[in-house]
């Protein structure tokens, strides 16, 4: 099985390289991420310009790993159609430090690298994790889309399937479920800062406190409940399909806590 990683964060990133570690023990890893932080591009590609990539040492031994001067759909895009040789069985975005829930899918970066990957008709999975006080836990994230990829490697995530995860501040053994979700309305109440350059104007946009929607059965009340949220993309899915998706969060989330149980932090 060959995965291909990237995220919004930057090559270099903490999360990119736990997540590459936690899926080298299910398949042959790739790693294809900007070589800077690439946040809230969305699915932004580079067409008027040329693009850079280059092969650097990976932070963890074993894998190709390829810096793109780009947007993460972007990386994807050269790590698919330059890298990756005999193709690839998933995409995996991650892990993103800080949730990606509700109106922010439609700007984040992080979602931009599944998507495109989701374009190619690839099994492609965005992963992020709640932030507190600045602080990140990436464990239950790690844990959570090894078994999602072990699932795909046994046949059992549906084609062309577009997973949004995340997961929260919380250890694994305080997690309670895995919830097959929507997106929920996480809005924000924007400001703009007026400057000078000393040439002319030039404009700030400031985004402030995000609005949370509390609805049962959204992303965001999910994540508010001590929950890991599973939302496909597109939501419109057929009931099999649902069905299936459902299964697979009550089957992770067994597991999830047998392995938490078995090598306790």
């Amino acid at each position: 099985m060959r995965i291909l990683v990237s995220n919004d964060d930057g090559i270099y990133s903490e999360g990119l390289w736990t997540l590459a570690e936690a899926l080298s023990e299910v398949g042959e890893v790739i790693v294809c991420a900007p070589d800077r932080e690439q946040s809230a591009v969305g699915t932004a590609v580079t067409l008027h310009y040329p693009l850079r990539m280059k092969q650097v040492e990976p932070k963890v031994n074993g894998i190709r790993t390829y810096s793109v001067e780009g947007t993460p759909a972007d990386s994807v895009i050269l790590g698919l159609k330059l890298i990756s040789g005999d193709g690839v069985d998933l995409i995996v975005s991650g892990i993103n430090e800080g949730v990606n829930l509700g109106n922010d899918v439609y700007i984040s970066g992080t979602l931009g690298a599944a998507i495109q990957g989701h374009f190619y008709g690839i099994r492609s999975i965005a992963i992020s994790t709640a932030l507190y006080q600045g602080k990140v836990r990436f464990e239950a994230a790690a844990k959570i889309v090894r078994l999602l990829a072990i699932g795909c490697r046994e046949g059992n995530l549906p084609n062309k399937t577009l997973l949004n995860v995340n997961t929260p501040y919380l250890p694994i053994n305080r997690i309670e479920g895995v919830e097959l979700t929507r997106p929920g309305r996480r809005t924000y109440h924007d400001s703009i800062e007026k400057g000078y350059d000393g040439k002319r104007d030039y404009y700030w946009i400031v985004r402030g406190e995000p609005i949370w929607e509390q609805r049962e059965g959204t992303d965001i009340w999910a994540i508010q409940n001590k929950r890991i949220s599973i939302t496909p993309l597109p939501v419109s899915l057929s009931g099999e399909r649902t069905d299936k998706l459902k299964e697979i969060c009550a089957s992770v989330f067994s597991e999830l806590h047998t392995e938490a149980a078995s090598n306790p932090s």
